[in-house]
């Protein structure tokens, strides 16, 4: 809908909503630009302080995938009017618990009568200008890292529905609540080539390459058996615990993809599963890539090497 505005012309803004970049950009003076972003969502789990925690941990990531340093957050409450308040401050407390640990300042926020609960946070950081890692900048020739797992969206359906493995849980909450602070300081301490960046969202995996293949002007091949899955997804899918978002990231982005021979049914729909504070999605040059993805393992990052950068060609994005 923004596209239909009339488009404001600010000099100052490195980075706006032109190419679905994951914040904007806006320039402070040559050393300092700010990073700023904002996101709310209802439930996923049933525990109020894990589902505060998610909150956060996804509210900040779209920070971390710019190459920010979040800084200051408000808070975005939406709470039943007779609701039990101390289900609201377990959230809050969640929420709080990884502000704390991104070193992030709540510096207060707003809140709302609503019939369905919603939290979330708007976030604001800090970003040298040069540094900024927007989606545009892949490079063909480039090696595409990815830092966790896909499945949450199918795994938060079986949740709701009371079918999911406590094993299932377990690992897609720790997914969820797992900042993505050592990735994105690692890109800023190491002065790693990486060329472009984002986080895997609500448009699945494929949803958020095809973001960075269009804006980049390049194309993709993804290796699937190199993706990593959690526990329970598969059967999630084969079971049919499959969420609105999935299906609608399958209809409107698999025009661009292309599939090799023996690729599974299964697998084809997780890889437009609407993710959670997912795992950060970088294009690297090809020279840094395995060094890179030691020294993430080795921060206990479970990132995987799992695709390269092209020349553009059709089809957008290629699964092997």
């Amino acid at each position: 809908m923004l596209g239909k505005l009339a488009r404001q012309h600010d000099p100052n803004v490195l980075v706006g909503f032109d190419h679905a970049d994951d914040a904007g950009v806006y320039l402070l003076t040559p050393e300092q630009a700010l990073v700023q972003t904002v996101d709310f969502f209802t439930p996923i789990v049933d525990d109020p302080y894990t589902f505060g925690q998610i909150a956060a941990t996804n509210s900040l990531s779209d920070v971390y995938a710019m190459g920010g340093k979040p800084l200051t957050s408000l808070a975005l409450v939406c709470f039943p009017e007779k609701g039990d308040l101390e289900i609201l401050e377990r959230i809050l407390a969640g929420g709080l618990s990884k502000m704390i640990e991104a070193g992030c300042t709540v510096v207060g926020g707003h809140s709302i009568r609503d019939d369905e609960t919603k939290f979330g946070y708007s976030v604001t950081g800090v970003v040298h200008p040069k540094k900024v890692l927007a989606n545009s900048g892949a490079r063909p020739g480039d090696s595409l890292v990815f830092t966790k797992g896909i499945g949450t969206g199918v795994i938060s359906t079986a949740i709701k529905k009371g079918v999911a493995e406590p094993s299932w849980i377990a690992a897609a909450v720790d997914s969820m609540t797992t900042l993505n602070k050592k990735s994105a300081e690692l890109i800023v301490d190491k002065d790693y080539k990486v060329h472009s960046m984002t986080d895997i969202t609500g448009f699945g995996l494929i949803g958020h390459a095809r973001e960075m293949a269009l804006a980049s002007n390049v194309s993709m091949r993804l290796f699937s058996k190199d993706i990593a899955i959690l526990p329970g997804a598969l059967d999630c899918v084969r079971a049919g615990h499959v969420p609105a978002g999935l299906k609608a990231n399958r209809e409107f982005a698999e025009c661009v993809v292309g599939y090799e021979a023996g690729i599974p049914e299964d697998l084809k729909m997780l890889l437009f599963d609407p993710q959670t504070a997912g795992g950060l999605f970088i294009s690297i040059a090809t020279d840094d890539c395995e060094q890179f993805v030691i020294d993430l393992n080795e921060r206990g990052v479970q990132a995987r090497y799992i695709g390269n950068v092209t020349e553009s060609i059709k089809p957008l994005i290629r699964v092997y």
